[in-house]
């Protein structure tokens, strides 16, 4: 099984380093590393401050669910933990989806809680996130609509097309989930009891569980996730910090370019981040390589006389290095510390 994880994982960074590969031979690698290496030092320093602000602001808002939860923990611990999150979600395949158990079990590790619990945080920090990005999203789209003709650019019109399919589709998906939950938890224990009973026929030191045992972890979930949505104060400031955060991502895009020698404006990368976000959902770790993709389609396709295709990839790079890079650097040491002191890191 560990096996096939790597498998998965070495081919969904393979797949990653082709589509920049695709990139730079499209732009140009050597104008591109032109403008990479002449970045302003003093400014990518400014890059990599905003990014830790951004893991502290949204690492602010999983502190916040999880006090809903009853789980207490400070703002440092709270960092380190959101920071081993997108390592978490940064190495695995699918971003998010692929993270997420993980960094259950890194919670429920860190602050001695249930697993259950831990996943019902970061899932609900998760969909927090959604709120202001896709919100940003569609003030981005109607920025762009009145700067370009959307009939004769096509890199805009679908960027409109996913953004308003995602603001109508998702929320509406959450909705019917949410109002089936319990027709949810029924099935998931149909599916879940037999597939974690085969895991421990097979894996060593793993208990075989019981049906009552998956329906109390199943119903443990929802109920923490009711918890979350029945607490409105504690959410407006978790949407407040989760906008902090998305604010100071935009900030690291701004200055990206200015490291580069190739100012933009500041409305620009509030536009174009929240958009580039919704490629997180490839199959690649962290997203590598489609996000990059879509934000350098924005920026070309945006009104800039002054950002061509090697400039737009250029300043994504430098942007990019720090965000993935830095929760990387932090996170990985977080979980590595955390997997020697209580066993290897693993779900199952």
């Amino acid at each position: 099984m560990a096996g096939g994880k790597t498998r998965v994982t070495i081919l969904a960074f393979a797949a990653a380093v082709a589509v920049f590969a695709v990139l730079f031979a499209v732009t140009g690698v050597n104008e591109v590393l032109t403008f990479v290496v002449g970045a302003d030092p003093k400014i990518v320093a400014l890059i990599v401050a905003t990014t830790v602000l951004w893991l502290v602001a949204w690492g602010g808002a999983l502190r916040v669910v999880l006090g809903v939860l009853g789980v207490n923990v400070s703002m440092l611990t709270s960092f380190f933990i959101f920071s081993g999150a997108m390592f978490s979600n940064n190495v695995t395949p699918f971003g998010q989806a692929g993270g997420e158990p993980v960094t259950a079990l890194l919670i429920s590790r860190v602050v001695d809680t249930e697993y259950e619990t831990g996943l019902a945080a970061i899932a609900s920090v998760d969909t927090i996130n959604f709120v202001p990005s896709i919100t940003l999203a569609l003030f981005g789209v109607a920025y762009f609509a009145t700067e370009v003709t959307l009939g004769t650019n096509g890199n805009v019109a679908l960027a409109a097309i996913v953004v308003v399919t995602l603001a109508l589709g998702v929320p509406g998906v959450v909705y019917l989930g949410w109002t089936r939950r319990y027709d949810l938890e029924d099935r998931a224990v149909g599916v879940l009891v037999p597939m974690a009973r085969r895991v421990a026929n097979r894996v060593p030191r793993v208990p075989v569980p019981t049906k009552a045992g998956v329906e109390t972890r199943i119903n443990g979930f929802f109920r923490a996730i009711e918890r979350v949505a029945a607490d409105r104060e504690s959410l407006i400031l978790a949407l407040a910090l989760s906008a902090a955060g998305w604010g100071f991502q935009m900030l690291g895009l701004w200055l990206a370019f200015r490291a580069i020698g190739a100012p933009i404006p500041l409305s620009v990368a509030m536009v174009v981040v929240p958009i580039g976000a919704i490629a997180g959902v490839t199959p690649l770790p962290g997203g590598v390589g489609g996000i990059e993709s879509v934000l350098v389609v924005l920026l070309v396709a945006a009104p800039l006389a002054n950002v061509s295709q090697e400039v737009a990839l250029a300043g994504v790079v430098v942007f990019r290095a720090a965000v993935y890079w830095v929760p990387v650097a932090i996170g990985g040491t977080v979980t590595a510390v955390v997997g020697v002191r209580s066993g290897a890191l693993d779900p199952l």
